[in-house]
């Protein structure tokens, strides 16, 4: 059978299976078992596939048959610019936290000396990796509670070259933190789909991604609410906090934190003008920080 051919009858399979954009999913496996890029197919339709490489592809189709996400399947995404593996231990990281990473190493960036960042909830350690990477006098130290996350998270930071400069730790949000620590910039996407909601999400979502990555709790507020009243402390002067927002949940997260007295500096917005970024700090530093420029 050739390649265009199993293309067509895997399509149909899957558009059977209800899978959005059946075609376009089929040419990422197909590329993906070929070690080629997707493109390359176009030039080889009529190469003909050996029994074992139909025999391993049709077990893939199969695989997103069943609504397993793409990314599981072939292990891993691109995520600005690096390649990160992943596994179910971990959230498949989306385009709207491509915009805070870009956004949180921007700041590092303009910073012009040697800098430090904190991430909250690393998963598979993609947001902290490119921070390392695009920001490159800064060292990222980066926590989850997960073991099996944090292991994949070094192996990410060692394939992406930059684990000198990120350093992993377990525990529960900033009980991971050595004591003492302190930081120019806090950043995190955390889990913040309400529990209830989580039922009605896509059956890729609801089935596979680790359950603890996406439950923000009845209203999809608990980590917001933690963060906001313990990260104050963990800032040095000028620091801030950038954290990933629910566009359903924005305006909430903004008044958590202006009522344990943050300056909310910005909530800005994605592609689609969706709420997606909160930028805040601390009250009393946000004077400090003010004093500053003006003297």
């Amino acid at each position: 059978m050739s390649i265009l051919e199993v293309i067509q009858r895997s399509t149909d399979f899957l558009a059977r299976k209800g899978v959005a954009s059946p075609r376009l999913q089929v040419e990422l496996l197909l590329a993906h078992l070929l070690r080629m890029p997707r493109m390359q197919l176009y030039l080889n339709f009529e190469r003909v596939l050996t029994t074992a490489e139909l025999d391993d592809l049709r077990a893939l189709v199969q695989r997103r048959g069943q609504r397993e996400p793409l990314q599981y399947i072939v292990a891993s995404v691109s995520f600005c610019g690096l390649e990160i593996a992943l596994n179910r231990e971990v959230l498949i990281p989306r385009p709207e936290t491509e915009l805070l990473a870009e956004r949180a190493w921007t700041f590092l960036q303009q910073s012009g000396k040697a800098v430090s960042a904190l991430e909250i909830g690393t998963g598979s350690g993609c947001l902290a990796i490119a921070l390392a990477h695009h920001a490159a006098q800064a060292k990222v130290c980066a926590t989850d509670l997960s073991r099996p996350a944090l292991e994949l998270a070094r192996r990410n930071a060692e394939a992406n070259q930059v684990a000198g400069r990120v350093g992993f730790c377990q525990g529960d949000l900033f009980a991971a933190v050595p004591a003492g620590a302190q930081f120019d910039l806090i950043v995190s996407n955390p889990p913040y789909i309400p529990t209830a909601r989580i039922e009605t999400l896509e059956e890729e979502v609801r089935e596979f991604e680790p359950r603890g990555a996406l439950d923000g709790g009845a209203d999809g507020q608990d980590f917001y609410r933690r963060i906001a009243a313990e990260a104050g402390r963990r800032l040095r002067p000028a620091g801030c906090v950038m954290l990933e927002l629910d566009e359903e949940g924005a305006a909430a997260t903004r008044r958590i934190f202006e009522s344990e007295k943050w300056v909310v500096e910005a909530t800005e917005r994605d592609y689609n003008g969706r709420e997606r970024i909160l930028v805040a700090r601390p009250a009393a530093k946000s004077q400090d920080v003010e004093s500053q420029t003006m003297s």
